[in-house]
């Protein structure tokens, strides 16, 4: 059987609607073209006629009445003089078009002179990488135009570039690395160093769009954040590269901002976490947080081999198993945790097979953190033990079916001290502080898309969770409670978010905490 034609209000409707919508459009600006003078009149006699209210609510009620007196002379005058009311009515008409007139001056059409020059020189210096010999008519040319290459450009209020989109020739290699890399420094030298830009190619359409992205907030304080089990904030990004905001107190104000959200639990894919940095680039900061949101749900042990105390203010709190520093410490504390992912498993083992639902005992979450494992690899090669990075082997590879999360922290100059097993389970991945292009991409797995700064505050960086795309990162401020530099502000945040002490340790940590709160 022949098939029958569709009608054709659907075989070319889409078509229909596209010029039904320009027929309208174009109606619509010339109907503006046509009564634009009505338009201009309207808005002359509102405006005068606001004006006659002002005047006359500002004239004190003694006077009223001779100004009343005077407007019925002046009717009276005009409706008996020859041609009065016509020449009454063009003079109004004339007066409301010259109040109505548009009094906003118009916008410039092109860029004035500097950004004029500033757009030649980019343009002349791209030529040497968007050209070639063999090229009969190349886009890129010493002397040649900048308007055929520069499809829109933006400028800020201080005069230097905030956007712009050019084309780039074909043959240009794209997909380089390098070749990228050589355009994204050249573009951030010659458009202002000292800001970050957001470079997105469009290797089908041959467009790269350059942007100036707004710095990142600093000023987010630890608090409580509106998420589910098993969500952890790890900080804050841009609002165009995520497709969620949370809800955060500013003081008094309250204010919506787009979090990088780490998920873990059974059904993450990205159990674990790795946080790089630099001395002072806020990686025990991270920490910290972390520590502070998993405690709401789970049991949190903590191993510090920076040996600095930076993770006292959580000994003996409620959840906290332990807080070690030394090696000891250390070693009993993960051996322990190994022995306790593996009766984990056995534990959800049995129950799966006898149609049981988990144990109460496994349900609850246990987070790892390590903050500097690799000081203890020397210690350890002294006494003679083994390195404690070992006995992670079973938390990071059994972990997510046992409801264990391993966070290691440690400054990239000694990441070449991590196990092989920290830097293969450890996918999602962190790195604050200033940073080189190639150490961003080795330990991210990917190059970002934005220019690294010199100089970034404390928490600053990228973060990228698996195979996702490279964002960037403030971390809440979440300071040592405990430390002299901490602003009040900072540390009454802190305190709130602490779990109570119990027992005895409650009543011999009281005294430190008051001593601290006073000095």
């Amino acid at each position: 059987m022949a098939r029958r034609p569709l009608p054709r209000i659907l075989s070319n409707g889409s078509a229909q609607l596209v010029r039904s919508r320009e027929l309208a459009r174009t109606a619509a600006d010339s109907a503006t073209d046509v009564l634009h003078p009505l338009i201009t009149v309207s808005r002359g006699l509102r405006r005068l006629a606001s004006a006659g209210r002002r005047r006359w609510a500002e004239t004190p009620k003694d006077k009223r009445g001779p100004l009343l007196f005077l407007a019925a002379s002046v009717v009276l005058v005009v409706a008996l003089v020859p041609y009065g009311p016509l020449l009454a009515v063009i003079t109004l008409m004339a007066a409301s078009a010259w109040q109505g007139r548009d009094r906003n001056p118009p916008p410039p059409e092109g860029p004035d002179e500097s950004q004029t020059q500033r757009l030649q020189s980019l343009y002349e210096a791209l030529v040497p990488y968007f050209s070639a010999a063999e090229d009969p008519a190349p886009l890129y040319a010493h002397g040649g135009e900048w308007e055929k290459a520069f499809l829109s450009h933006e400028f800020d209020d201080a005069g230097r570039l905030g956007q712009l989109l050019l084309r780039y020739p074909a043959y240009f290699p794209d997909g380089e690395p390098d070749a990228r890399a050589r355009i994204e420094n050249l573009l951030t030298a010659k458009s202002g160093r000292g800001r970050e830009y957001h470079f997105a190619w469009d290797e089908e359409g041959n467009r790269l769009t350059v942007t100036v992205l707004a710095p990142l907030p600093t000023d987010i304080a630890a608090q409580r954040f509106v998420t589910a089990p098993g969500e952890t904030v790890l900080g804050f990004t841009d609002p165009s590269e995520v497709q969620r905001t949370l809800p955060l107190a500013y003081g008094e104000e309250q204010r919506d901002v787009p979090p990088v959200v780490w998920r873990t639990g059974a059904r993450s894919t990205e159990p674990h976490l790795l946080v790089l940095g630099r001395p002072g680039s806020g990686t025990s900061t991270l920490v910290r947080s972390i520590a502070l949101q998993a405690l709401q749900y789970g049991d949190v042990l903590i191993v510090e081999g920076g040996g600095t105390g930076e993770y006292l203010c959580l000994a003996g709190r409620d959840g906290v198993l332990a807080v070690e520093c030394g090696l000891a410490g250390a070693l009993a504390s993960l051996e322990w945790a190994a022995n306790e992912t593996e009766r984990r498993l056995i534990a959800l083992n049995r129950a799966r097979q006898a149609g049981h639902p988990p144990p109460d005992d496994c349900r609850r979450p246990l987070w790892i953190l390590l903050d500097r494992p690799s000081a203890f690899v020397h210690l350890a090669s002294a006494d003679g033990h083994h390195d404690p990075q070992t006995l992670l082997q079973v938390p990071l590879r059994h972990g997510r079916a046992a409801n264990v999360t391993v966070v290691v922290a440690e400054q990239l100059d000694s990441a070449d001290a991590l196990s092989e097993a920290v830097r293969q389970h450890t996918r999602a991945r962190v790195v604050l502080g200033p940073a080189l292009p190639d150490e961003l991409t080795a330990a991210l797995g990917a190059p970002p898309h934005t220019t690294p700064l010199a100089q970034v505050p404390p928490g600053r960086g990228y973060a990228r969770l698996g195979h996702g795309p490279v964002l960037r990162l403030q971390v809440p401020a979440t300071p040592d409670p405990y430390d002299d530099a901490t602003s009040e502000g900072d540390r009454e945040a802190v305190l709130a978010l602490l779990p109570p002490r119990s027992g005895m340790v409650e009543q011999a940590g009281a005294p430190l905490e008051a001593a601290v709160a006073e000095g």
